[in-house]
């Protein structure tokens, strides 16, 4: 029989994270920012800067995600905001202690499916090297 197409389908449910994983995601993401990524990416203004620059480097949890970002300042005196941040990397859980890994598309507004069924170091090797993540 033919699957109707207007038949409402039930939500895919969202693998659970322990807090004991999502403690040791923090910890370890924020030992590759502080370690790798600050080093690299995070440089002083050249004198007189006129474009926004990356000053910082973060990640955070939101909802059932962990997302990785760069903090901008924007030096032109006119500019809306000081600083804005930009999302660049997602991880989403899906369980047994994988994950998927996800960057974030050129125009800011879309998530694209790079790597599946990673463990976490996997994960953060690959925010490290993979050319998807080049800030």
């Amino acid at each position: 029989m033919a699957r109707n197409p207007w038949d409402i389908q039930p939500a895919k449910k969202r693998a659970s994270v322990s807090v004991s994983m999502k403690s040791e995601v923090e910890t370890k993401a924020k030992d590759l920012i502080e370690t790798v990524l600050k080093p690299k990416y995070v440089l002083p203004p050249g004198k007189g800067e006129r474009f926004n620059y990356i000053s910082g480097i973060g990640a955070k949890w939101y909802r059932n995600y962990f997302y990785f970002f760069s903090i901008y300042t924007c030096p032109n005196p006119d500019a809306l905001k000081p600083t804005f941040e930009a999302m660049f990397a997602r991880m989403e859980p899906l369980g047994d202690d994988k994950f998927a890994l996800y960057a974030m598309r050129y125009t800011g507004k879309e998530w694209i499916g790079v790597l599946d069924d990673l463990s976490l170091h996997e994960c953060l090797d690959a925010i490290q090297d993979d050319p998807w993540f080049v800030l």
